[in-house]
């Protein structure tokens, strides 16, 4: 977009041409850029440090996985083994699932999505990634300076106790990322209730939003729970006071309980706001409104809530009561009913729709058949009986990669590709992204679907040798040869991205036809989000499937 200007020089009027200015392009200093208020910004650094961090916690998959291949685990010793995964799992969870997509998705897009200039607290959203990054530093450094052999679980007596490895340090980053996550949570919550367009009611409000309120609401409720809990651990090992530890009279169990408390609704923290990404686009890409509007935002809010009620379920080998572990298997299948609403609404949305499968759909379609088989396998665990034979199995181990990977990276990956063109102005190469789309899906099966077959027959996780059992290694081999294309499925967007910044073609507003206020500003949007004030009169989901056949048929042959 462009503004035209008159100047007058030696009494004679000239006109040209004068671009508008955009968040990127208002101020281009460093310091115009780690002192932003702007969401957009804000959303943009976290953008480039969930991606370092994510390379951090591939590369100690990649070791761990290469380990794997031999049953004699010839490359490093077992601690340097422990050390290992343990850095791949607190980078991933604590630095990468816990952020990506309500950090970079959510903070750029929500006042977008409701009308608003900013968040509600713009200098309180700076401080939150200035926290994370501390949180980063914190682990980074007790990862490089000797490791944390403990697990990214931190079980005590263990990690209070046993370990001299770099525990403290590593929870004293896990602390300051929870209080960046409660900062970012409180932010989307006031924003939602106080900042919405005029118009914009409760049930318009597009169900990226929804799946980001009842985040922020674990976020608030859940987060403090794990900081003392850690904090804790932190004082037991430093103070030696008998908190979790028996030798010093405390209990371990209460850690797990305390733990898992938070941790289990931490996986809605990473999973809820990919929900509402999928949502937003399989009603785009199948050009209808999406089925069951009501029941998808209200199921957001019944996983929130139910969350918070199952944590038990990791706890079935501890010495919890067996009438306990049955109230929370009930609990936990209780749970998987609007978990499976959404799958089934999002597959009614695309019946009979106009389906256009442009990238980001891929990567959507792709989202609900990896969760599907983590959804499913979930139950396995649920029940008491099988459970028991099944805990600390790569059976487990899979079914968290189904959840997690599968869905709440694919999920990032499928709204990084539908909004890149808002939020950088540019196209991507379309061809390449499908193709790169099915290479991830298939990548990933073939990582992750034989630990289900080895974790069956008995193969224990965090094992690096199993000369015991070495009919275990076919699947081994098989599982790293997918971590190999899953790398390389993940590399090659970071390539074609990068490479749309300088050379790819400018995006209109709406490149996608979709529906939404975010695609009714410029891409990429002002630092004011909209040039004029916003009534919402209708709303955002209807679609005019005659109308729009044209642009679809042009998207199906791979323009956008």
């Amino acid at each position: 977009m462009s503004t035209t200007v008159k100047t007058e020089v030696g009494g004679m009027e000239h006109f040209h041409t004068k671009p508008e200015l955009n968040y990127l392009t208002n101020g281009h200093s460093i310091r115009s850029w780690l002192l932003t208020e702007d969401h957009k910004r804000i959303a943009m650094l976290y953008l480039i440090s969930v991606s370092f961090f994510f390379l951090i916690g591939g590369l100690a998959a990649a070791g761990v996985r290469y380990e794997l291949m031999s049953p004699a685990g010839n490359m490093m010793e077992s601690e340097t083994y422990n050390k290992l995964f343990t850095a791949h799992g607190a980078v991933m969870v604590f630095l990468f699932l816990l952020v990506a997509v309500p950090a970079v998705l959510g903070n750029f897009l929500i006042p977008l999505m409701i009308g608003a200039r900013d968040l509600a607290f713009p200098r309180l959203n700076l401080l939150s990634w200035y926290l994370y990054m501390a949180a980063g530093t914190c682990i980074m450094l007790a990862t490089l300076g000797g490791g944390v052999d403990t697990g990214w679980t931190f079980y005590t007596p263990y990690s209070s106790m046993y370990s001299n490895s770099n525990v403290s340090l590593t929870l004293l980053g896990v602390f300051l990322g929870g209080f960046s996550s409660i900062t970012t949570g409180m932010n989307f919550i006031v924003t939602i209730h106080k900042m919405r367009a005029p118009g914009m009611t409760w049930f318009r409000l597009p169900l990226f939003i929804w799946g980001h309120y009842a985040t922020g609401v674990i976020m608030l409720l859940g987060t403090p729970v794990v900081a003392i809990t850690l904090l804790c651990v932190i004082f037991e090992r430093t103070f030696q006071l008998p908190i979790y530890s028996p030798e010093l009279g405390g209990d371990p169990v209460l850690f797990q309980h305390m733990f898992w408390f938070y941790s289990h609704p931490a996986v809605y923290i990473m999973i809820l706001p990919a929900f509402g990404v999928i949502s937003e686009i399989m009603t785009a890409f199948s050009r209808k409104r999406v089925f069951g509007y009501h029941m998808i935002a209200f199921s957001s809010l019944a996983i929130a809530f139910l969350g918070f009620l199952v944590w038990g379920h990791h706890m079935f080998v501890s010495s919890q009561s067996m009438y306990q572990s049955v109230i929370f298997s009930l609990l936990t299948f209780l749970l998987a009913v609007p978990s499976a609403i959404k799958v089934w609404n999002w597959t009614a949305t695309m019946y009979k729709g106009n389906v256009v499968l442009a990238s980001p759909m891929i990567y959507g379609i792709g989202f609900q058949g990896l969760f599907l088989v983590g959804g499913l396998t979930g139950p396995f665990l649920a029940s008491y009986g099988n459970d028991i034979h099944l805990t600390a199995t790569y059976f487990v181990v899979a079914h968290f990669h189904y959840v997690m990977v599968g869905g709440s990276i694919m999920g990032f990956l499928a709204g990084i590709h539908f909004w890149w063109p808002k939020m950088t102005g540019r196209l991507y190469n379309e061809s390449v992204a499908k193709w790169n789309g099915l290479l991830v899906f298939v990548g990933f099966n073939l990582t992750f679907f034989p630990q289900f077959i080895v974790g069956w027959m008995g193969m224990p996780r965090r094992y690096h040798y199993y000369y015991f059992a070495p009919e275990f290694q076919p699947y081994h081999i098989m599982s790293t040869l997918g971590a190999s294309f899953l790398g390389i499925g993940f590399v090659i967007p970071v390539i074609y991205m990068v490479h749309s910044l300088f050379k790819g073609e400018r995006a209109t507003d709406n490149p996608w036809n979709a529906h939404g206020l975010e695609w009714n500003t410029s891409s990429p949007p002002p630092t004011e989000n909209f040039r004029y004030k916003v009534i919402v009169t209708d709303d955002v989901y209807d679609y005019d499937p005659v109308a729009e056949h044209e642009n679809d048929m042009q998207l199906a042959g791979g323009k956008a």
